[in-house]
């Protein structure tokens, strides 16, 4: 968003630029005597000269302080153009200094063109104004326009220096108002009349169809349907409030339980840690006890234990048993004789 303007800005800037302009004007010589009490600028207007006559006053701020002494016509065959050199007389003995002294100044050609051109910077222009309506007469008015760009012609008149002209109120309201009638003669005025009578026509049209009318029942449905609507929501929605407000409570104290089991878990973490560390432990201690003994047990089976032997002996003697059964099934009368050598 663009910053507000401030007007007591503008109007500090605008006594700034009046009192330069004062300054100004006090210390200019205009291409006389230095000491002069009187200094002459010259200003070309576009605007018509009818009315603006020599000796018409030139004003400041509604304060005369000069006249118009020179009115005259000035070919240029470089731009084929007839400017229009108005030169202004200024006084500057009925300009005073703050003490009410008149104001005497000493200052060279450069210091006078450069006070210039600040004065033309902050916006002093010259401008046709009217005197009267009733007599038609014009007057120069010098005074601080912003935002107007200066317009100079370029051309020496009598070695004086330019002041830049403005177009009067009414020449600029006349070039306004050519710029619209362009701007109007340039449309198709003939095809947009053309398009809105179509569309009068065409919203006549509408206006009168059936669909229209359809249409309007149909919103009246819907705006009823709306209303039963709303009506339905009324009447259910304190009870609805109700059991929202309920659901909130217990899903309060919901988190409320949870926040404690959290807090309890967390109390009893540390013991079932230590339990746990005490298990493995035990666990640890009965694993060495179980191989030590598979240790002892592999010892008193091994291959050259007395208990190895014991069973090689007892294997041995099975054997024996079971040939000497198998021999006595196949010959039962060595019972009786004896074995056959």
């Amino acid at each position: 968003m663009s910053k507000p303007i401030n007007p007591a800005a503008i109007g500090g800037f605008t006594l700034g630029a009046l009192a330069l302009l004062v300054i100004g004007l006090l210390i200019f010589g205009g291409g006389q005597s230095f000491k002069a009490d009187k200094m002459q600028f010259v200003v070309f207007f576009d605007s018509s000269l009818n009315g603006l006559e020599v000796g018409a006053p030139v004003k400041m701020q509604g304060v005369k302080i000069g006249e118009v002494k020179e009115i005259s016509l000035l070919f240029d065959p470089k731009r084929n153009k007839v400017f229009k050199p108005v030169v202004v007389e200024i006084d500057r003995g009925g300009l005073n200094s703050s003490g009410g002294s008149s104001f005497r100044t000493e200052v060279s050609e450069k210091e006078r063109k450069a006070d210039l051109a600040k004065m033309v910077d902050i916006g002093f222009r010259a401008r046709l104004e009217m005197q009267s309506l009733l007599t038609g007469l014009l007057y120069v008015d010098l005074d601080v326009h912003p935002g107007k760009l200066p317009v100079f012609t370029g051309l020496e008149y009598k070695g004086m220096l330019e002041i830049p002209g403005l177009p009067t109120a009414t020449d600029e309201l006349r070039n306004t108002a050519e710029q619209v009638a362009e701007k109007l003669r340039s449309m198709p005025l003939d095809q947009i009349v053309q398009d809105f009578a179509d569309s009068l026509r065409e919203i006549k049209r509408l206006l009168a169809s059936d669909d229209l009318k359809k249409t309007q029942v149909a919103l009246a449905n819907t705006l009823q349907d709306i209303e039963s609507t709303m009506h339905i929501l009324n009447s259910n929605l304190e009870p609805l409030l109700q059991n929202t407000t309920a659901t909130m409570v217990s899903t309060e104290a919901l988190v409320k339980d949870t926040q404690a089991m959290v807090k309890q878990l967390h109390n009893e973490l540390p013991k079932v840690f230590n339990s746990t560390d005490k298990t493995l432990q035990a666990a640890t201690t009965a694993l060495n006890r179980a191989e030590e003994s598979m240790r002892k047990v592999g010892d008193a089976v091994g291959p050259e234990s007395a208990l190895s032997d014991t069973l090689l002996a007892l294997k041995q003697a099975a054997r024996a048993i079971r040939d000497l059964g198998e021999y006595l099934e196949r010959h039962p009368e060595a019972l009786i004789s004896g074995k056959e050598n």
